[in-house]
């Protein structure tokens, strides 16, 4: 035998068929781990230990629904999300929308330099800061003289560290049937402290950025192809492309969901466990890994923050970006030289180095990164509501508006952000 697999024809088309079918959805749950979503979900395990589970089964169908519908936005029009809502709606709005989205972007960005650099620190010694300045601007570099579909095959391969968490997992003793039963039927106290992790978690799972992202990506995949035109100005069905984009997006948030549960999962074993209820520190974060780590803890800690944090950061940078060049009409693209795009490029720098300026505030990194998903719940809402209406108009989407179930999905994920973020502000009012 010569060790190869000898598949039949009809397997090999079918695997060959789905490894091509992702794309933007598989980097968009790649990048959803981001150094914040880490912190947020360790918080979450080491706080309410097995008791946020749930969020990780709960925003799956949500966060799926809400990228299939940014992303059949992008291929479907041959626009990404500002482009169109620029068409239709109000200048205010689209300004209020750009705002948003460049402001949470902004902090999103400075917290995952500053995680990166801190997570660096614990490895190395050193200064954070100098660290964190270091990646931003290597993120700048690549970002603007690398095209970013070459970039981001190279760091797909960093973000494999996380899987570490799962590993953990089947290395330390976890009460299996407990942590599924809380997985299920959680119990915990519906307080302020519990409503403002919920909204983190669900603000890091389900996050504007990722929105543009997706959408800007499948019109960038599009004009690639010579032959492609957005679907509603093409003839056939465009049921393939549609499927395509289910199947990747799918795919990739379920990559992003699982390395979620297994690191609330994990941090609920160990720091929760050891008593540890709140995250302060980066050094505790990692702590979560040494049951299989050992002294290699900091180093495994340090690759999945710096490999998630290298991947985020310009896809934090080009989504803010996309937004803020369409709604004044500058060339968007990622595949253009720097001065073929000098508008894009600019804001891509503009929020890399106001992002690099925001890590000199005395903040704690953990906070921050924490305190930057809270943000992105926040900012998710209107952004989630104009996005419905959007794929909701036939003047916009042509005959490919969303059909009444992937509709009532994005309206009840929408609803049900905006309940949890009213209800923070309730808790905090009172």
């Amino acid at each position: 035998m010569n060790g190869k697999v000898n598949l039949p024809p009809a397997q090999k088309s079918g695997l060959k068929r789905i490894f091509q079918s992702l794309g933007p959805g598989l980097i968009s749950g790649a990048a959803d781990d981001d150094p914040s979503g880490i912190a947020t979900y360790s918080q979450a395990g080491a706080q309410f230990g097995y008791s946020m589970l749930w969020t990780a089964f709960f925003t799956y169908p949500f966060m799926v629904a809400i990228q299939i519908i940014s992303a059949r936005i992008g291929r479907v029009t041959g626009k990404g999300i500002i482009a169109n809502v620029k068409q239709f709606y109000p200048a205010w709005l689209v300004y209020l929308l750009v705002g948003l989205l460049i402001t949470a972007n902004t902090i999103n960005i400075a917290a995952d330099l500053l995680a990166m650099g801190d997570a660096l620190r614990l490895v190395i010694g050193g200064s954070a800061l100098l660290y964190g300045i270091c990646f931003g601007l290597l993120c700048l570099c690549l970002e603007v003289f690398i095209p970013y579909r070459r970039y981001a095959r190279i760091l797909k391969f960093l973000t494999m560290v996380l899987f570490v968490y799962i590993i953990t997992a089947f290395t330390v003793n976890i009460p299996w049937g407990q942590a599924l039963a809380a997985a299920v039927l959680p119990s915990f106290t519906i307080n302020s402290d519990s409503i403002l992790l919920v909204v983190a978690i669900f603000g890091t799972t389900i996050s504007p950025y990722l929105f543009f992202w997706q959408a800007s990506q499948e019109v960038e995949d599009m004009y690639r192809n010579e032959e492609a035109k957005p679907l509603k100005d093409t003839p056939n069905d465009g049921s393939l492309e549609l499927s395509r984009i289910s199947l990747d997006t799918s795919v990739g948030m379920a990559f992003s969901n699982i390395i979620a549960f297994f690191i609330i999962l994990v941090t609920a074993s160990t720091l929760h466990a050891s008593g540890i209820n709140s995250i302060q520190t980066s050094a505790q974060a990692a702590e979560a890994l040494r049951p299989l780590a050992g002294n290699l803890t900091f180093f495994l800690f340090a690759g999945g923050i710096i490999g998630t944090g290298l991947l985020a950061v310009p896809v934090l940078a080009g989504s803010a970006a996309y937004g803020a060049a369409e709604a004044v009409g500058w060339n968007a693209t990622l595949e253009a030289k720097p001065m073929q795009a000098k508008g894009f490029y600019g804001i891509v720098a503009l929020a890399t180095l106001t992002g690099i300026a925001l890590d000199f505030t005395s903040i704690d990194p953990i906070k921050m990164l924490f305190w930057s998903a809270v943000i992105n719940g926040f900012v998710s809402v209107p952004i989630m509501a104009i996005m419905m209406l959007v794929s909701s108009n036939p003047d916009v989407m042509g005959r490919f508006t969303l059909h009444r179930n992937l509709r009532s999905v994005g309206w009840i994920a929408t609803l049900i952000m905006g309940f949890v973020v009213f209800s923070l502000l309730y808790y905090w009012m009172n």
